[in-house]
């Protein structure tokens, strides 16, 4: 797994929500190439899997 942390936030890749918390953009889990696993609200890879959920496909 590459080490992700050595690169620098860019302008998009993350928000504020009202309440402070820092989001992550599907901007930012692209560049960063995999999904990690936790269920990320912007995450490109939880959708696929959703999507196929129940049509016997692995992603």
């Amino acid at each position: 797994m590459p080490d992700f942390s050595a690169q620098p936030l860019q302008p998009g890749d993350y928000y504020l929500t009202p309440e402070g918390y820092l989001v992550f953009t599907e901007q930012y889990h692209r560049r960063r190439g995999f999904c990690c696993g936790n269920g990320c609200r912007h995450c490109p890879w939880r959708a696929a899997k959703d999507r196929n959920r129940g049509s016997g496909k692995k992603i």
